[in-house]
């Protein structure tokens, strides 16, 4: 497959390498590498080297050559089940799991977990992501939701899309909001920056809205009830980071250090509530904090 693009200003002597694996998030910058290496990219319709600074303007073309998606095998990982039946499944997301297969992940991801356990699983997103409607980072924690049949998935779709679904979460922040309660409501899109982050981005983002409310301060921190009215990759950590309230312990978004060791960042999806996507009962399910999250508010209680 062949893709073309145009170097931006911002991208204007950068390395070669640096600019393609930033423009295309799914290409590692060593895959990138190899891919000039072999001679499948060209500047301007001619062979470079990876270390080759850009222009704006200069045209760049790489063919890659069709991916052989190995197959996705189950695997006995451990799940903490929040909520089952014969239809769907919440599940408490570890820090450091991967929702679903991807380039790099192929293996340790949640479906492999869920494909083990349940046997049986939706289809409609593909081998790839098999049951899965929706996803939380690779770092942040809590409940997610898998559907194992066609009919619960295209229900819980359907709920996603019209914002019916309650999805609340626990932010630890940086700062002091002042304000008791409100909404960061800003579109977000691929950073024009750096195409590996999303940003705030109102030519090019979608349309995004985060409700928050204090729970508790700290000396220098908030911990915040983050209720998302929409779902947009990274939207809390965006968000919050546009107010200048960075997640803690968010290695993108936040350049900001905690006043002492935290094991990855503070965002838990503790509350996730849906109508069955069979009986049309309301459910509602809290997924418990994870203990490095509970030991660092109590850390910070003791400064």
């Amino acid at each position: 497959m062949k893709y073309t693009f145009s170097v931006s200003d911002e991208q204007n002597q950068d390395r070669i390498d640096k600019c393609i694996s930033a423009y295309y998030e799914d290409l590692s910058r060593s895959y990138v590498q190899r891919l000039i290496e072999e001679g499948a990219v060209l500047c301007n319709d001619s062979p470079c080297k990876s270390n080759k600074k850009v222009s704006s303007g200069d045209r760049i073309t790489i063919d890659v050559p069709e991916s052989v998606i190995p197959p996705i095998e189950p695997e006995d990982i451990p799940l903490d089940i929040l909520y089952e039946d014969e239809d769907v499944i919440v599940v408490n997301k570890p820090k450091g799991m991967v929702v679903h297969p991807a380039a790099g992940h192929y293996s340790g991801t949640m479906v492999n977990a869920l494909l083990y356990h349940c046997k049986d699983l939706s289809g409609i997103n593909g081998v790839l992501r098999p049951g899965i409607v929706h996803r939380i980072d690779m770092d942040t924690t809590g409940s997610v939701i898998a559907c194992k049949n066609d009919a619960a998935h295209k229900e819980i779709a359907k709920q996603l899309k019209e914002h019916s679904i309650n999805r609340n979460y626990l932010a630890l922040v940086h700062g002091n909001i002042e304000e008791e309660s409100g909404t960061v409501h800003a579109p977000i899109g691929r950073s024009e920056r750096d195409r590996k982050k999303m940003a705030v981005n109102v030519r090019n983002g979608k349309d995004a809205i985060t409700h928050y409310q204090v729970v508790e301060r700290f000396q220098g921190y908030t911990l915040i009830d983050c209720k998302l009215e929409t779902g947009r990759t990274h939207q809390i950590r965006v968000h919050m980071a546009s107010i200048h309230h960075p997640v803690v312990g968010d290695k993108v978004y936040c350049t900001q250090k905690p006043p002492c060791k935290l094991e990855g960042q503070a965002l838990h999806a503790y509350l996730l509530g849906f109508k069955h996507p069979k009986t049309g009962e309301y459910i509602e399910i809290k997924a418990p904090m994870p203990s490095y999250f509970t030991e660092f508010l109590s850390t910070l209680k003791s400064f």
